[in-house]
């Protein structure tokens, strides 16, 4: 295999590697916050609607985070600078 070909495994192994450790962190956080959300709610019912409404801002907030992994693990998977210095 050439230098581009094993380059090109790398980067894909990496960027799935990134990508499966980048969404454990916000899954387990929205995991904690959803069960914490419930615990409120089953403590004061009569607060389900600012509970659900923080619970889904927070939710979000969580879920930005993942998305900022994919959007860095794509760029470098597509616009890599090393590969334009071993195909020269």
């Amino acid at each position: 295999m050439n230098n581009i070909g094993l380059f090109s495994t790398l980067v894909t192994a990496m960027a799935v590697l990134a990508i499966g450790l980048g969404v454990v962190g916000p899954g387990v956080g929205m995991g904690i916050a959803i069960a914490k959300a419930l615990e409120a709610i089953a403590r004061q019912p009569e607060l389900e609607k600012s509970i659900t409404r923080w619970l889904l801002i927070g939710l979000a907030m969580i879920e930005s985070l993942a998305i900022y992994v994919l959007v860095i693990v794509l760029i470098v998977l597509f616009r890599s600078p090393m590969l334009e210095y071993l195909t020269k």
